[in-house]
């Protein structure tokens, strides 16, 4: 019998675009972006066949991003209790779907993958939930859709933590850019205690080259161009640029740094947010979709020369 990569079915995509060919590979379990390439150059940082996702790489956070403090949550007077899958600092942690085997519906050049929440310990919703990537001439674009199948309103956030990089160029040797005016503070349990106005250690705004700096922060008040996309962007040396764009409703952004990735001595995440850790208890950010209620969303990745 064959054996089975922990991280499930491997979708792969692939069509034609101005700079050569555009790639992709999408893990089913946890719907991950696992690899991106465009015209030879990879742009997602990978790991090895056979390894469970390291450090959430990829992975989409539904119905919520980031931390639960102790996995307890209130909102409209109800008290509830999720798991703490975070026991290093006692939290509920990157949503419901992390290990969950997504179903899959693959074509050529985009893929869907769908998944359904039901109520359980802590969450006693029901969401449909589905992600679907498309490749683009310069990238791949990213489309998250929930609808509450239940009979009450549901709280929701969506998040994802895809990590990237830019061909061989040294992950240290990139520059970082960021358009937030303001980042959450956060306690030692990581979690966010107050949002407060960037300064002279955290604006991102300008750029900030990674070697320099050891990130694990979110972002609020981000700056949209004039079609409404937050842009983030890792920049080379030689001026070729990743972008990460965030569509409307995607309102924040975490930025994560680490030297325990594998085959990398440095990796970066860009995380895509609809709301900062903790809320379901702080309300920021949180949709309350109503029963039968959609709630369509996108973001997406380019490279540029």
């Amino acid at each position: 019998m064959a054996e089975i990569d922990p991280t499930g079915e491997q979708v792969r995509l692939r069509r034609s675009g101005p700079r050569g060919e555009v790639t992709a590979r999408i893990a089913q379990v946890g719907a991950s972006l696992r690899a991106l390439t465009v015209g030879g150059i990879d742009i997602v940082q990978g790991y090895p066949d056979g390894e469970r996702t390291p450090s959430a790489s990829g992975i989409v956070l539904v119905p919520w991003p980031n931390r639960v403090r102790d996995g307890r949550w209130s909102q409209h007077g109800a008290a509830e209790q999720l798991a703490v899958s975070e026991p290093k600092y006692g939290n509920a942690s990157h949503g419901l779907l992390r290990f969950f085997p997504y179903s899959v519906d693959t074509g050529d050049a985009a893929a869907t993958l769908s998944a359904r929440i039901f109520p359980q310990s802590g969450y006693p919703f029901t969401l449909a939930t589905s992600v679907t990537y498309a490749l683009v001439d310069e990238g791949i674009e990213v489309t998250h859709r929930i609808r509450n199948e239940g009979d009450a309103e549901a709280p929701v956030a969506v998040g994802t933590h895809p990590f990237f990089r830019l061909g061989d160029v040294p992950t240290g040797e990139l520059r970082l850019a960021v358009p937030g005016a303001t980042w959450f503070e956060l306690d030692d349990r990581m979690l966010p205690v107050a949002e407060r106005p960037v300064d002279a250690a955290t604006d991102l705004r300008g750029g900030a080259r990674l070697a320099d700096v050891q990130l694990d922060r979110a972002y609020g008040r981000l700056a949209r161009g004039g079609d409404g996309r937050v842009r983030n962007t890792l920049a080379a040396p030689d001026g070729r640029t990743v972008t990460v764009w965030q569509g409307e409703g995607f309102d924040y952004v975490q930025v994560f740094t680490t030297s325990g990735y594998p085959g990398t001595e440095l990796a970066v995440a860009i995380e895509p947010m609809t709301a900062p850790a903790d809320a379901l208890n702080s309300g920021q950010g949180l949709r309350w979709l109503a029963p039968g209620e959609d709630w369509t969303l996108s973001w997406g990745v380019t490279l540029s020369a």
